[in-house]
């Protein structure tokens, strides 16, 4: 590795992934570089198929290994079957004030979250991307819907997301294969919503789970296992999708278990020259050179990254001449998981276990400022009859149980609030050089917190979910109240913002480090915003272009 590539792209996860295709499939010699080991596609989805009861805690995981290694990582939702695919919280450690208590959820291995990924695709809305400019909250994005708006194109169609056409203002439409639909609990209260809320819809979400076949990539099996990883191909993931495109063209490098320190500068040319590794195996240090680096690590990953590589010309870190590197760090507000059984429809079942679910997006503060909080948020869900699990909470033994349980039991169905969290300057990432980790890498250290805005406006979301629940005649109850601490949305971004300013922002309209034109972040560390909804397609969206542009600014001389 210590000879040239045309560029180095660092993180192997959706970005990162994408970022190779892109760049090696228009002609340039490219180094992956991914921290953790090596997870080949089919082949190492070692529990894939693996039955509960083949596994010691029938898929409940080992409670102590829930209190010491995963104690953090456990609120990914993760399994007995996922486990493996989450960091050991005692070696990949961080700093986070209890004020904070921010929940650093991650895998490293190839393919990063886009193997164990929720899969929602939603475009950001041009209210999204107007907030900022609007409320003064934040840096205003230098770029507007219209302008992504065809890189969302090219994403959908390729990796391949199911959904409807619903022309609803909050929620652009885009280029789907046929949905996966709803069930009849959800239709109920999508036809009921539709009758007492004219503003307000239910739909099915939009994810991508092929419902039609790309390539090798099969239709979904409908088995909603999708983070064990799925040899069908039939979610999108850096393993089945963009990484094969990259080998094909003979131009991909890829390094496994070497782990990005720090990004060497010219401070003369103003230019990175490359990257300093540590093998995350044996420690040994190397350099890889390139003429342009992609920084897609995860957001507080490449933001680390940059603040770790300070030196007499960058003495606050890569790209902090406006002092906003590791500024404005973001997550999704979710709290209370508001629950309702359905009664009337016990002769009507389904087939299989979809994945994708159902989403009402944003109604509030949408033409006007309606509420005492600022922007809004919208609704993830799901409906189904309880299974045989729910025997472990009745009592029963013997035949007569057994039986009761092979049969279908109470419709249930819930929502769960996303809230957009306010851009603050105060929410930040920075470095504990004093400590170090097991690699020799000095602390990230990361504090984040909720405002009254976002309590706020969770506190209205569980209001109208109770309320719109309601119409369906059964008990509706809310689990959790409060809301859960910053990071357990998985939805962190910000650190590098986006603007034309080079005084007030971190990165360009392209994804360009000011202070490093040949350095790109596009990972989550570039967003000014985290509208209501599930950020990937937006990463992805927003990588594609930056690659295209990078390239044709290297065929121009410019880099």
């Amino acid at each position: 590795m210590n000879g040239d590539f045309d560029a180095i792209v660092a993180g192997s996860g959706i970005t990162g992934g994408w970022a190779a295709k892109e760049l090696t499939e228009r002609g340039l010699k490219v180094l992956l570089i991914e921290r953790g080991p090596m997870l080949e596609h089919r082949t190492d989805y070692k529990t894939e198929f693996t039955p509960p009861w083949e596994l010691p805690y029938r898929g409940f995981t080992d409670p102590k290994v829930l209190a010491t290694s995963k104690r953090i990582q456990k609120d990914a939702r993760m399994n007995e079957w996922t486990k493996d695919m989450f960091v050991d919280d005692d070696v990949d450690i961080y700093e986070t004030p209890a004020e904070s208590n921010f929940r650093w959820l991650r895998g490293y291995h190839l393919g990063g979250r886009s193997v164990m990924w929720g899969r929602h695709s939603y475009r950001m809305s041009p209210l999204n991307f107007q907030a900022n400019g609007l409320d003064g909250h934040g840096v205003p994005w230098p770029v507007g819907y219209d302008e992504i708006a065809p890189w969302y194109d090219r994403v959908e169609e390729y990796i391949g997301v199911n959904g409807r056409a619903d022309k609803i203002p909050t929620l652009p439409d885009g280029k789907y294969q046929p949905s996966m639909g709803l069930n009849a609990l959800e239709q109920r209260l999508a036809d009921l919503i539709a009758s007492h809320y004219p503003d307000r819809f239910l739909v099915p979400g939009r994810t991508a789970n092929l419902t039609q076949p790309i390539g090798d990539r099969a239709t979904c099996r409908f088995r909603d296992q999708c983070a064990r990883g799925c040899s069908f191909g039939a979610y999108f993931s850096t393993q089945s999708s963009t990484l094969p495109a990259a080998r094909a063209t003979g131009r991909l490098t890829l390094a496994t278990d070497t782990i990005v320190d720090s990004i060497d500068y010219d401070p003369v040319a103003k230019r990175a020259t490359g990257v300093r590794l540590i093998n995350a195996k044996t420690g040994a240090r190397s350099t890889a050179r390139a003429k342009i680096i992609f920084l897609c690590t995860g957001s507080i990953n490449s933001v680390s990254v940059l603040l770790r590589s300070a030196s007499a010309a960058t003495p606050g870190g890569l790209g902090n001449s406006s002092g906003l590197l590791g500024r404005y760090i973001m997550d999704h507000a979710f709290g209370g998981l508001i629950l309702t059984a359905a009664p009337g429809l016990e002769d009507r079942m389904y087939l299989g276990r979809k994945p994708n679910g159902i989403i009402v997006p944003r109604f509030v503060n949408v033409a006007n400022q309606e509420t005492d909080f600022l922007r809004g948020y919208s609704f993830q869900g799901w409906a189904g009859r309880d299974n045989w699990t729910r025997g472990a909470q009745e009592a029963g033994i013997g035949v007569p149980f057994k039986m009761k349980l092979r049969q279908p039991g109470s419709w249930m169905i819930g929502f769960g609030p996303s809230v957009e969290n306010i851009p603050r300057k105060e929410n930040a990432v920075t470095i504990n050089f004093d400590r170090k980790d097991k690699y020799g890498l000095p602390l990230t250290r990361i504090d984040v917190r909720w405002t009254d805005n976002e309590h706020k406006a969770a506190r209205h979301a569980v209001a109208q979910a109770k309320s719109m629940l309601g119409l369906l005649g059964g008990h509706v109850f809310t689990v959790g109240e409060e809301l859960a601490p910053p990071g357990t949305s998985i939805h962190e971004m910000g650190g590098a913002p986006m603007g034309a300013d080079p005084g007030n922002s971190v990165t360009n309209a392209h994804n360009q480090l000011h202070d490093a034109p040949n350095v790109f972040v596009t990972d989550g560390a570039f967003m000014n915003s985290t509208g209501d909804r599930n950020p990937s397609l937006t990463y992805m969206a927003f990588t594609v272009r930056a690659a295209a542009y990078a390239v044709d600014l290297l065929r121009q001389g410019r880099l």
